[in-house]
Protein backbone atom coordinates (compact mmCIF):
# COMPACT_ATOMS: atom_id res chain seq x y z
CA UNK A 1 0.00 0.00 0.00
CA UNK A 2 1.14 3.25 -0.60
CA UNK A 3 0.30 6.35 1.78
CA UNK A 4 2.15 8.93 -1.04
CA UNK A 5 2.28 8.82 -4.55
CA UNK A 6 4.33 11.51 -6.89
CA UNK A 7 4.14 11.60 -10.24
CA UNK A 8 6.48 13.81 -12.45
CA UNK A 9 6.99 16.06 -9.21
CA UNK A 10 8.98 19.32 -9.79
CA UNK A 11 10.01 21.79 -7.09
CA UNK A 12 11.60 25.25 -7.58
CA UNK A 13 12.93 27.76 -4.61
CA UNK A 14 10.61 30.82 -3.99
CA UNK A 15 13.24 32.83 -6.55
CA UNK A 16 12.41 29.91 -9.33
CA UNK A 17 15.77 28.21 -9.02
CA UNK A 18 14.90 24.73 -10.39
CA UNK A 19 15.87 22.07 -7.50
CA UNK A 20 14.17 18.73 -9.06
CA UNK A 21 12.03 17.76 -12.06
CA UNK A 22 10.06 14.41 -13.32
CA UNK A 23 10.63 12.99 -9.76
CA UNK A 24 8.13 9.92 -9.50
CA UNK A 25 8.00 7.86 -6.29
CA UNK A 26 5.70 5.63 -4.17
CA UNK A 27 6.40 5.47 -0.59
CA UNK A 28 4.57 2.70 1.20
CA UNK A 29 5.07 1.14 4.31
CA UNK A 30 9.19 0.62 4.20
CA UNK A 31 11.66 2.77 5.51
CA UNK A 32 13.42 5.02 3.03
CA UNK A 33 16.35 6.92 2.87
CA UNK A 34 16.39 10.29 0.63
CA UNK A 35 20.27 11.58 0.27
CA UNK A 36 21.49 13.93 -2.06
CA UNK A 37 23.71 17.08 -2.77
CA UNK A 38 23.09 20.13 -0.24
CA UNK A 39 20.72 22.58 -2.39
CA UNK A 40 19.42 19.55 -4.09
CA UNK A 41 15.33 20.30 -2.66
CA UNK A 42 15.31 17.00 0.38
CA UNK A 43 13.69 19.61 2.72
CA UNK A 44 12.13 21.22 0.04
CA UNK A 45 10.28 17.83 -0.95
CA UNK A 46 9.47 16.71 2.44
CA UNK A 47 7.39 20.02 2.80
CA UNK A 48 5.95 19.25 -0.03
CA UNK A 49 4.78 16.14 1.03
CA UNK A 50 4.22 17.49 4.38
CA UNK A 51 1.35 19.97 2.74
CA UNK A 52 3.67 22.75 3.68
CA UNK A 53 5.05 23.99 0.24
CA UNK A 54 3.53 23.29 -3.05
CA UNK A 55 5.18 21.81 -6.02
CA UNK A 56 6.30 23.36 -8.93
CA UNK A 57 4.80 20.82 -11.32
CA UNK A 58 3.60 17.45 -10.96
CA UNK A 59 1.15 15.66 -8.78
CA UNK A 60 1.14 14.38 -5.22
CA UNK A 61 -2.10 11.92 -3.72
CA UNK A 62 -1.84 11.37 -0.10
CA UNK A 63 -3.91 8.13 0.90
CA UNK A 64 -2.40 8.13 4.51
CA UNK A 65 -2.02 10.51 7.24
CA UNK A 66 1.49 12.28 7.36
CA UNK A 67 3.71 13.15 10.47
CA UNK A 68 6.54 15.87 11.04
CA UNK A 69 9.25 15.37 13.60
CA UNK A 70 9.77 18.59 14.83
CA UNK A 71 12.37 18.92 16.90
CA UNK A 72 11.83 23.35 17.89
CA UNK A 73 8.93 24.50 19.88
CA UNK A 74 8.23 27.65 21.58
CA UNK A 75 9.93 27.98 24.78
CA UNK A 76 6.82 29.07 26.44
CA UNK A 77 4.79 25.76 25.59
CA UNK A 78 4.29 23.39 28.00
CA UNK A 79 5.17 19.60 26.95
CA UNK A 80 1.33 18.66 26.60
CA UNK A 81 0.93 21.24 24.43
CA UNK A 82 4.73 19.88 22.43
CA UNK A 83 2.21 16.35 22.26
CA UNK A 84 -0.83 18.31 21.42
CA UNK A 85 -3.06 16.16 24.44
CA UNK A 86 -3.47 19.40 26.82
CA UNK A 87 -7.04 19.50 25.71
CA UNK A 88 -7.94 16.22 25.72
CA UNK A 89 -6.29 15.49 29.51
CA UNK A 90 -8.38 18.91 30.69
CA UNK A 91 -11.44 17.12 28.68
CA UNK A 92 -10.49 13.48 30.69
CA UNK A 93 -10.28 15.63 34.15
CA UNK A 94 -13.70 17.32 33.65
CA UNK A 95 -15.22 13.87 32.89
CA UNK A 96 -14.10 12.23 35.97
CA UNK A 97 -14.77 14.89 38.42
CA UNK A 98 -18.56 15.10 37.36
CA UNK A 99 -17.85 18.07 35.29
CA UNK A 100 -18.26 17.51 31.90
CA UNK A 101 -21.15 18.05 29.51
CA UNK A 102 -22.31 15.94 27.04
CA UNK A 103 -19.89 17.33 24.44
CA UNK A 104 -16.93 15.75 26.80
CA UNK A 105 -18.56 12.78 27.04
CA UNK A 106 -18.39 12.18 23.40
CA UNK A 107 -15.31 13.39 22.55
CA UNK A 108 -13.34 12.11 25.73
CA UNK A 109 -10.43 9.48 24.35
CA UNK A 110 -10.74 7.58 27.42
CA UNK A 111 -7.27 5.59 26.47
CA UNK A 112 -5.37 8.76 25.60
CA UNK A 113 -3.82 9.25 29.53
CA UNK A 114 -2.49 5.20 29.10
CA UNK A 115 -0.62 6.33 25.43
CA UNK A 116 0.86 9.37 26.68
CA UNK A 117 2.59 7.07 29.69
CA UNK A 118 3.51 4.70 27.44
CA UNK A 119 4.95 7.25 24.41
CA UNK A 120 6.67 9.04 27.51
CA UNK A 121 8.46 5.79 28.82
CA UNK A 122 9.25 4.95 25.31
CA UNK A 123 11.62 7.75 24.80
CA UNK A 124 13.03 7.89 27.90
CA UNK A 125 10.98 10.71 29.48
CA UNK A 126 9.36 8.96 32.41
CA UNK A 127 8.21 11.18 35.08
CA UNK A 128 8.89 14.29 33.04
CA UNK A 129 5.75 16.76 34.31
CA UNK A 130 3.15 17.54 31.61
CA UNK A 131 3.56 21.51 32.45
CA UNK A 132 7.09 21.54 32.33
CA UNK A 133 8.14 24.72 30.24
CA UNK A 134 9.54 23.58 26.61
CA UNK A 135 12.47 26.91 27.50
CA UNK A 136 13.98 24.22 30.27
CA UNK A 137 14.30 20.81 28.38
CA UNK A 138 17.32 20.34 26.67
CA UNK A 139 17.84 20.33 23.08
CA UNK A 140 18.03 16.00 23.03
CA UNK A 141 14.87 16.34 25.66
CA UNK A 142 12.77 18.45 22.77
CA UNK A 143 13.68 15.83 20.18
CA UNK A 144 12.53 12.81 22.20
CA UNK A 145 8.89 14.91 22.96
CA UNK A 146 8.77 15.57 19.45
CA UNK A 147 9.23 11.71 18.90
CA UNK A 148 6.72 10.90 21.86
CA UNK A 149 3.97 13.24 19.79
CA UNK A 150 4.52 11.07 16.58
CA UNK A 151 4.09 7.74 18.89
CA UNK A 152 0.81 9.04 20.10
CA UNK A 153 -0.42 10.40 17.25
CA UNK A 154 0.67 7.12 14.70
CA UNK A 155 0.57 9.08 11.52
CA UNK A 156 0.75 6.49 8.72
CA UNK A 157 4.03 8.28 7.11
CA UNK A 158 6.62 10.08 9.53
CA UNK A 159 8.83 12.07 7.65
CA UNK A 160 12.32 13.28 9.50
CA UNK A 161 14.73 16.03 8.42
CA UNK A 162 18.23 15.79 9.33
CA UNK A 163 16.88 14.41 13.02
CA UNK A 164 20.27 13.31 14.54
CA UNK A 165 21.64 16.87 13.84
CA UNK A 166 23.14 17.99 17.36
CA UNK A 167 21.65 15.35 19.39
CA UNK A 168 23.27 13.60 22.24
CA UNK A 169 23.52 9.65 22.82
CA UNK A 170 20.09 9.66 24.37
CA UNK A 171 18.47 11.63 21.18
CA UNK A 172 20.02 9.72 18.76
CA UNK A 173 19.08 6.69 20.65
CA UNK A 174 15.92 7.57 20.39
CA UNK A 175 15.42 8.46 16.59
CA UNK A 176 17.25 5.02 15.61
CA UNK A 177 14.36 3.19 18.06
CA UNK A 178 11.28 4.83 16.07
CA UNK A 179 12.59 4.77 12.75
CA UNK A 180 12.88 0.70 13.84
CA UNK A 181 10.00 -0.22 14.96
CA UNK A 182 7.93 2.35 13.26
CA UNK A 183 4.86 0.06 11.65
CA UNK A 184 3.91 2.48 9.13
CA UNK A 185 5.99 3.90 6.23
CA UNK A 186 9.20 6.20 7.24
CA UNK A 187 11.19 8.74 4.91
CA UNK A 188 14.36 10.56 6.42
CA UNK A 189 16.12 13.19 4.85
CA UNK A 190 19.87 12.99 6.40
CA UNK A 191 23.72 12.70 6.30
CA UNK A 192 24.04 10.06 9.25
CA UNK A 193 25.55 7.14 8.04
CA UNK A 194 24.49 5.31 10.79
CA UNK A 195 20.57 6.34 10.57
CA UNK A 196 21.14 5.27 6.57
CA UNK A 197 22.34 1.69 7.25
CA UNK A 198 18.44 0.96 8.87
CA UNK A 199 16.88 2.23 5.53
CA UNK A 200 14.98 -0.40 3.85
CA UNK A 201 16.30 2.07 0.72
CA UNK A 202 17.83 4.52 -0.39
CA UNK A 203 16.47 7.49 -2.75
CA UNK A 204 18.91 9.77 -4.53
CA UNK A 205 17.73 13.26 -5.60
CA UNK A 206 19.31 15.05 -8.62
CA UNK A 207 17.80 17.68 -10.41
CA UNK A 208 16.26 15.16 -13.11
CA UNK A 209 14.65 13.18 -10.93
CA UNK A 210 15.58 10.62 -8.42
CA UNK A 211 17.69 7.34 -8.60
CA UNK A 212 16.23 4.37 -5.73
CA UNK A 213 19.03 1.54 -4.21
CA UNK A 214 18.06 -0.94 -1.97
CA UNK A 215 19.40 -1.72 1.33
CA UNK A 216 21.11 0.73 3.72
Amino acid sequence: MSFATLDILSAATPEGRPLFDNLTLALGRERTGLVGRNGSGKSTLLRILAGEAAPAGGSLVRSGSVGVLRQEWPGEWRVDEVLGVRAGLERLARVLAGEGDEEDLAEADWTLEERVVAALAETGLEGVALDRRVATLSGGERTRVGIARLRIDAPDLLLLDEPTNNLDAEGRAAVMALVDGWRGGVLVASHDRALLEHMDRIVELTPLGARVFGGG
